[in-house]
């Protein structure tokens, strides 16, 4: 079994290359992201528990009521020292639980596909999943006793592979695959089936704009 960390930034300061597509419903899209990925993490059987690293009270709020475990971002130092914290916390509570890090705007995120990751990931001291773009990271795991070194960021998936983590070449994931930072990856993420949240605002803001925005 596994706890799943999803850092989740401040809403207002999230998402900011949808700022165009979204305009003042920008923190609105992204808490919708985020509460159909900890909606897929829940239902996914490998995942004992999701804990939510943030530091924004609506966020807290929502993905609190839905079932997350909510963990205050105590560094305050970006991405991987949330991260860091939130392994720390899950660790000394569930010490037999592998660690699974987990981008919070994946919201075509199936729980199958979440569940096949993270049982090809059991069999490797770290593992990691490769965004659908080939440079980023989604996933990033270590199971019990392995060190937990979360390295996301520009060019993640080399970091984590230079770091001695595994890539699981695993086909039919996109979802987990397919996180969400432009316009375009929006689109691409409908083309897969959004979450409910996810799926009622894009329909709104996606009908409106252009379509090179």
């Amino acid at each position: 079994m596994w706890s799943v960390l999803l850092p989740v930034k401040v809403l207002a300061q999230a998402k900011s290359r949808l700022a165009g597509l979204a305009g003042p419903r920008r923190a609105e899209l992204a808490l919708a992201l985020a509460c159909d990925t900890v909606t897929a993490v829940l239902r996914t059987g490998q995942a004992a528990r999701a804990v939510v690293i943030t530091d924004d009270p609506v966020a807290a709020a929502a993905l609190g009521g839905l079932g997350a475990l909510v963990v205050p971002d105590e560094p305050r130092d970006g991405l991987n020292a949330a991260l860091r914290h939130g392994a720390a916390y899950a660790a000394a509570r569930w010490p037999g639980c592998g660690t699974a890090a987990l981008s919070a705007d994946l919201p075509a995120l199936r729980p199958a596909e979440l569940g096949r990751a993270l049982d090809a990931a059991a069999a490797r001291p770290n593992a990691f999943v490769a965004d659908a773009a080939g440079d980023g990271t989604t996933l990033y795991t270590a199971v019990p006793g392995a060190a937990f070194r979360p390295a996301f960021g520009l060019a993640s998936r080399a970091r984590h592979a230079s770091g001695g983590a595994t890539e699981l070449g695993l086909r039919d994931i996109p979802g987990l695959r397919r996180d969400v930072d432009t316009p375009a990856d929006l689109r691409g993420a409908a083309a897969l089936g959004l979450g409910p949240r996810t799926a009622r605002l894009a329909a709104e803001l996606l009908r409106c704009a252009p379509r090179g925005r």
